[in-house]
């Protein structure tokens, strides 16, 4: 015998561990005298010599998996445990071997096969199917049967990845669904029909704008056309169980054709897109459609649409494709919003009633996207904490293996495009979107999985994209390889007719007749749509009741109810433990009320809420560490310093019948911003407010602000109310923590598409927020941006008395007092926004001999007050000068704004200047000591004579 050979029988192969250890001890002793060994070791040390570690003895087997090695001379229990090991790797890598590319080859994978788990037909065919899937059908005979079985659900043209999720139920569920296939459609020849029929009106919609309107953007669905029956099953399986509202969320990739089919937009009416001539009058009369137009308008791949699903006359189910602009991904966290705005009931005081149930949200994602976009992280981070989640979005990514003309292999360093979702738990499904009947599959299982444990699910519907980015592109130039075979490859459409062809289900001249038909249909419906350019509107003018604006509102609020509502948020359950200095700096609110104390800012905000309450609109606020508020004043959520328990006074006010909610949330701008405009929209009657942990914050949730929120209603109709709350004021915390970049806000202000304010007394604030929440189911409601303060929220002369509450109202301008009363003796007025103006009264109030000065703040710097001001100026006739005087550098804030409307309103001969900061790339300076010498310089040049 060999050496090699007499190793592999050697007995000591069995020894590992311990075991080994004490045959190597008892062979040191046997070396020093064999007679003290035990007979039987002492036989085998004098046949087999020294005990040898593994190495030499251990089989290869099982390389593929070095978690898991077979001894070389298995038993019975060893094939047992190889077979279980093979079962998990088909359930765990089965996807990567799976048939889910339409273009490429499947891969081979290692971990499968038997040979790397030194497992033979024969032994597996001794192991009961039941060891290996559980789950899997009765007819199953033995072990063998099973891992076929396995290997079958597992690479076929859908595959999973979930075990990522680490909840049991969750796993089990999904293995059980997987091997039994219960969620898998058998369909009937009728639904197999109707779906090559549905296929064939995808692909005949795109064919026919292709040749009708040739070299028009379209952005086509074609190479994905099984998304439009991704989506129908989708719906009809929600409607069906009772979900009454879909809101859906998409790029421009295949959205006319969503449009066109799953919320059907009349053909006609795309087409009279496409002559650039869209034509209102066809949209259909009976009100199942709603389309929205602004004034301006917008692209037809980014506007939305509303669907009614009716039975008879009966409204079964709302469907709705939100707007959304070339920012890809943006609308995901706005239809978030949405959906679960529509999922709540806000008619009585607390937290409103959520039904997951009532209303799903599909957000559909482009593959490079998917990874690429932050904001997807941001919103599936989102979909499991207390004040956004929305029972679980259905995710969709639409991939057609190229973004614009990057590979996936720039794109992305991870294998899929879905990886990221596995950082949240989410199972995903890869699916074949060249196989219909998988991608229905696909469908049930995500609703399946949605209704049951309301959670986010996403779909990965690989296939490719037919043309270029859009259809005046060449992919060959940059892809060439990839386009060789996309060229060769036949439809989706073509491949499920001659799958049915061959099933007998359906012939050729059938499969020709749906064609045509369809064709026909489009041809009739493009010969409706009527061509109208000469009565296009160019001057694109807002209505007239936008540019009018509101009328101000009531917002004083009685004495004897301010002080009884006062009363009731200063009250606490008796055995519940208030923080003891908050519950000091609280009750100090009571004073306000005796005439010994004032009304400082968050004291006036509560008001305004409780007030805002009991008048029946409902309140919800967020931001970062927006309960108790960033600088420690508002403490709307009270705590119980023993328990930990929360108590809210908003919820306890007397005949109150709307619900009031205040969250903290994530540390994320752009997500909670597009989430609390798609809130908003869905949720008109709410006022709904973001506050931004400082007010330069903001910039991050940009695209928002400039895509959606200022300019939403004129693209697309759509109104909004939503309030933006933007900590400003420099107080020398350095250039991120100083400005709230007003004046991109101002930048952006035109046609009364939003306010801009800059407010200085808590009082003022009250009236503007009670303003904002009496105009928000008008037509002209718009849109709040507020810099609100920091040192400003306790100073004693942003303070006010409780008559301003009771007996004010919001002024667009603030004339200081004590100043401007000799009319013919002022030479300068100042204008100023914020909280310089309490820095300037600081002054004033030190200084005597001020005649020649009045000081002006512009509470609300857009819409512009210039009546107000005109009618100010108009008292004094002998001023020389108009001086905007500033915090923030020269191109910064609100002196770019104002000047043009200050020229016009100077009179003759009246110079306007400005002071404050000189031109800065950074908005501040970081250093304190320079800050202060600056600001102080600033004060001292508008006071001096």
């Amino acid at each position: 015998m060999s050496k090699e050979a007499l190793y592999q029988s050697a007995p000591w192969q069995n020894f590992t561990g311990p075991n080994l250890g004490y045959v190597i001890e008892v062979y040191e002793e046997y070396l020093e005298d064999p007679e003290k060994v035990d007979p039987e070791l002492r036989e085998l040390f004098d046949e087999w010599g020294a005990p040898t570690p593994g190495v030499d003895v251990m089989t290869t087997k099982g390389q593929a998996d070095i978690s898991f090695q077979l001894p070389a001379n298995p038993d019975v229990y060893s094939k047992i445990v190889a077979a279980v090991k093979l079962a998990d790797n088909i359930r765990t890598y089965g996807h990567l071997a799976a048939e889910t590319n339409p273009l490429f080859e499947k891969e081979q994978i290692r971990r499968l096969e038997l040979s790397e788990y030194n497992l033979a037909e024969a032994d597996l065919k001794k192991v009961p199917a039941s060891f290996i899937s559980p789950n899997a059908p009765s007819d199953l005979k033995d072990g063998l049967d099973a891992i076929n079985h396995l290997k079958k659900v597992y690479t076929q043209r859908i595959s999973f990845e979930y075990h990522q999720v680490h909840e049991l139920e969750e796993r089990n569920w999904l293995q059980h669904q997987i091997e039994s296939e219960k969620f898998y459609p058998s369909l009937t020849k009728e639904q197999r029909l109707n779906l090559l029929y549905r296929l064939a009106e995808v692909e005949g919609f795109e064919s026919f704008i292709h040749r009708t309107f040739v070299g028009q953007k379209r952005f086509s669905i074609e190479g994905l056309d099984t998304l439009v029956p991704l989506m129908d099953k989708i719906v009809s399986a929600s409607v069906g169980s009772g979900t009454r509202t879909i809101n859906i969320g998409m790029a421009h990739r295949g959205r006319l054709n969503v449009l066109a089919h799953v919320l059907e937009k009349p053909y006609k009416l795309i087409f009279s897109e496409f002559q650039h001539a869209p034509n209102k009058d066809l949209i259909p009369s009976e009100g199942s459609i709603g389309i929205t137009y602004g004034w301006t308008g917008d692209v037809k791949y980014h506007l939305g649409a509303d669907r009614q699903l009716k039975q008879g006359d009966t409204v079964r189910a709302r469907i709705t494709l939100a707007n959304n602009p070339s920012h890809l991904e943006v609308v995901g966290p706005v239809v978030d919003g949405y959906t679960r705005a529509a999922q709540e009931t806000r008619n009585q005081s607390g937290y409103p009633i959520q039904n997951l149930d009532s209303c799903l949200a599909i957000s559909v994602h482009g593959d490079a996207a998917f990874p690429g976009e932050g904001i997807v992280q941001e919103t599936l981070n989102m979909g499991r904490l207390k004040g956004y989640n929305t029972g679980g979005t259905i995710h969709i990514i639409a991939n057609n293996m190229i973004g614009f003309t990057t590979e996936s292999t720039d794109s992305r360093s991870t294998k899929y495009a879905s990886d990221i979702a596995k950082g949240f738990e989410i199972p995903i499904v890869h699916v074949n979107a060249d196989d219909p009947e998988a991608v229905l599959a696909a469908a049930i299982l995500a609703y399946k999985y949605r209704q049951k444990f309301h959670k986010d699910f996403v779909i990965d519907l690989i296939g490719y994209r037919r043309f270029g980015h859009n259809e005046t592109d060449e992919p060959m130039v940059t892809n060439p390889l990839l386009y060789k075979k996309i060229k060769n490859h036949k439809t989706v459409k073509e491949l499920y007719a001659e799958r049915l062809i061959e099933k007998g289900l359906l012939s050729k001249e059938e499969a020709e007749k749906i064609d045509e038909e369809i064709k026909n249909k489009l041809q009739r419906e493009y010969e409706l749509a009527a061509k109208h350019s000469e009565d296009q509107d160019t001057e694109m003018n807002p209505p007239e009741y936008i540019m009018k604006g509101f009328q101000e509102p009531k917002t004083s609020v009685p004495m004897e109810e301010l002080q009884q509502l006062n009363s009731e948020l200063l009250k606490w359950p008796e055995n519940f433990n208030v923080f003891q200095k908050l519950s000091r700096i609280l009750k100090r609110r009571e004073s306000a009320f005796n005439g010994d104390g004032k009304i400082d800012w968050a004291h006036a905000e509560s008001l305004a809420f409780g007030s805002i309450l009991k008048e029946g609109t409902p309140i919800r606020l967020t931001g970062q560490d927006s309960q108790r508020g960033t600088f420690a004043h508002r403490n709307l959520v009270l705590h119980d310093e023993t328990t930990g328990e929360e108590y809210i006074p908003m919820h306890h006010i007397s005949g109150s019948k709307a619900s009031f909610v205040v969250y903290n949330s994530p540390l994320t701008e752009a997500g909670v911003v597009g989430f609390e405009y798609g809130y908003n929209v869905f949720a008109p009657e709410t006022l709904v407010i973001w506050e931004a942990q400082f007010g330069d914050f903001a910039n991050m949730a940009q695209v928002y602000f400039d895509q959606f929120i200022s300019s939403s209603r004129a693209k697309w109709g759509q109104k909004s109310g939503l309030v933006m709350m933007l900590p400003h004021g420099y107080e020398g915390q350095g250039p991120e923590h100083s400005s709230g970049r007003v004046e991109r806000f101002l930048q952006s202000a035109a046609e009364n598409n939003w306010t801009v304010a800059n407010v200085s007394t808590a009082g003022q604030y009250f009236h503007l927020l009670r303003r904002q929440a009496a105009t928000l189911q008008k037509e002209e409601v718009k849109p709040l941006v507020l810099m609100t303060p920091k040192s400003l929220l306790r100073h004693p002369l942003a303070s006010v008395d409780v008559t301003d509450l009771t007996e004010g109202k919001f002024q667009s301008v603030l004339e200081q007092k004590g100043l401007g009363e000799d009319h013919n003796a002022v030479e300068r007025i100042i204008l100023c926004s914020g909280k310089i103006a309490i820095d300037l009264e600081e002054y004033v109030t030190e200084k005597d001999n001020l005649e020649w000065l009045h000081i002006l703040r512009v509470e609300e710097l857009y819409p512009f007050p210039k009546a107000q001001i005109e009618n100010i100026l108009s008292r004094y006739p002998n001023v020389k000068e108009l001086v905007w005087v500033q915090e923030e550098p020269k191109n910064m804030g609100g002196w770019m704004h104002v000047d043009p409307y200050l020229r016009k309103l100077a009179p003759q001969g009246v110079e306007v200047r400005y002071i404050g900061r000189r031109r800065r790339s950074s908005p501040s300076e970081g250093d304190p000591t320079i800050h202060r010498k600056t600001q102080n310089l600033i004060i001292q040049e508008a006071m001096k004579r």
